[in-house]
């Protein structure tokens, strides 16, 4: 019997969803670039494999032996590093594949090159699908979120076998059909940049915590379990409190000793750089790169701290319950203004890209599997399914009572910050767009006044209908001309 599916690449997530494929029986073949991998893997798991009906794991020493042990369609699943990797595998797989195969990459592609390949191949006659696969090494095994697009007339042959070995919340798994072209990757991509803010959020507060309060590792560490009891349940909370407990072999908090640089792979990076192309607030998660980017800056940051003398933070005089309760509704409410802004930029990418979103499914596939896994994705879940057209997560009734309810915490905390000079970006930046989000009158229509003053842009009046534009000579006798020069900001 072939294969039903092949896997090249048989690093960390290539291996674990190789054997998660195979532990839900199906037949697996791989292959690995680097000599001798492939069948040292197959052999070290050949005893597990013999406990498994119908389950078996063939080692291949080049792509066309790959093929030739794959039944058809051909379904090629790669897991290699994005960018100029994938494409060279595509131009090696594609002289060896016939009409109708599939090619899936589960890496993290952008997706405009996504898009790319998915047109290539269908001109060959070959399906692409570009799935974002999120949960780490564990979830790549046990089960992962998955999340596919791509040239949809592939889908029907790897569904029974990605919605198999995806998580699963509620009996429903964390695998659908997100769309055509780069859908998939595109959702990975806001997945992560979501990651990104979560993981500074979670930061912010425990410097806050920390410094700001003056609570040990130990005390931060019960506080954040006790929140992980409640709306703020998330798989990151989960580890954070895990890394909080660890030990050095000094008994004290490793934590304390890890160097205060975060690195990053890019792709929060690409998720602001399609919202100003899209021209949509992602103000939460492009403080989240910044604050990594500044964490880079460890030398300067050091040389500052010398010569810009940050004042010594003064003990917290304060009701600290209080204060961590205020802290706790600033994680919330920032949080919420996280997923808000992502939901928000996909929904205008589903728009510009035609991709048609739908963005319960999305909500239900991050329910489980995937990094940002977190309990108030059901309340997400449950918003889109009542109404697909919602323009944004703060008009649904949940979100809006706890943005209320929140309110006033959430300043305090943000205060606080500001006072005790601790940096909190996300935290400062989440309430900044909310404040702004929900003013009916804000000042650009001075900053409009600015742009037809030095550029002749033009304006809109309030006593005039929408899309009537007006120009006026500033520095002459008034009145309405049009305009000579366009010079813009």
């Amino acid at each position: 019997m072939q294969a039903q599916i092949g896997m090249v690449g048989l690093a960390v997530m290539g291996k674990n969803l190789a054997l998660n494929i195979r532990d839900h029986g199906f037949k697996v073949a791989v292959y690995e670039y680097a000599e001798g991998v492939a069948d040292t893997f197959v052999t070290a798991e050949a005893e597990n494999t013999a406990a498994i009906e119908n389950a078996e794991m063939i080692s291949t020493n080049s792509l066309q032996e790959l093929v030739d042990n794959l039944q058809t369609p051909r379904v090629v699943f790669m897991m290699v590093r994005a960018g100029d990797v994938v494409d060279f595998y595509i131009d090696k797989l594609v002289p060896l594949l016939s009409k109708g195969d599939i090619i899936v990459d589960g890496g993290n592609s952008l997706y405009t090159d996504t898009n790319r390949r998915v047109a290539q191949l269908n001109e060959k006659g070959l399906n692409f699908i570009g799935m974002g696969v999120s949960g780490g090494e564990e979830g790549a095994h046990y089960g992962a979120s998955m999340m596919p697009g791509g040239n949809r007339a592939g889908w029907a042959t790897v569904k029974p076998i990605f919605q198999a070995i995806s998580a699963h919340v509620d009996g429903e798994p964390c695998c659908h059909w997100v769309g055509d072209n780069g859908a998939g990757h595109y959702v990975k991509m806001v997945h992560n940049g979501i990651e990104y803010g979560d993981m500074q959020l979670i930061c912010e507060a425990y410097q806050l915590l920390s410094e700001g309060l003056g609570l040990s590792v130990d005390e931060i560490h019960d506080i954040f379990q006790e929140w992980n009891k409640g709306e703020l349940s998330s798989y990151l909370m989960e580890i954070t409190i895990d890394i909080l407990a660890y030990k050095d072999e000094d008994g004290a908090p490793l934590l304390a000793k890890i160097l205060d640089t975060a690195g990053q792979k890019g792709t929060g990076k690409w998720t602001g750089i399609d919202a100003l192309e899209l021209g949509i607030p992602l103000t939460l998660i492009g403080e989240a790169v910044f604050a990594r980017c500044l964490s880079w800056q460890k030398s300067e940051r050091v040389q500052a701290a010398k010569i810009l003398h940050k004042h010594p933070i003064a003990p917290f005089t304060g009701d600290k319950a209080e204060m961590i309760h205020a802290i706790h509704d600033a994680l919330y409410a920032s949080k919420i203004i996280s997923y808000a802004q992502g939901f928000r930029l996909m929904r205008e990418a589903s728009r510009e890209y035609k991709f048609a979103l739908n963005y319960g499914d999305i909500a239900l596939m991050w329910r489980g599997g995937c990094i940002i896994r977190s309990k108030f994705l059901k309340n997400i879940k449950h918003a889109y399914s009542n109404n697909h057209e919602l323009r944004n997560l703060l008009f649904d009734d949940f979100f809006a009572d706890v943005m209320k309810k929140s309110e006033v915490n959430w300043r305090k905390a943000v205060i606080l910050g500001i006072q005790l000079g601790i940096p909190i970006p996300t935290f400062s930046s989440a309430l900044a767009y909310f404040d702004g989000y929900r003013t009916e009158h804000l000042p650009a229509n001075l900053l409009q006044a600015q742009r037809d003053y030095f550029g002749s842009h033009s304006y809109e009046r309030i006593d005039k209908p929408r899309g009537e534009f007006f120009h006026t000579d500033w520095i002459g006798d008034g009145g309405n001309v049009s305009a000579t020069t366009n010079y813009s900001v």
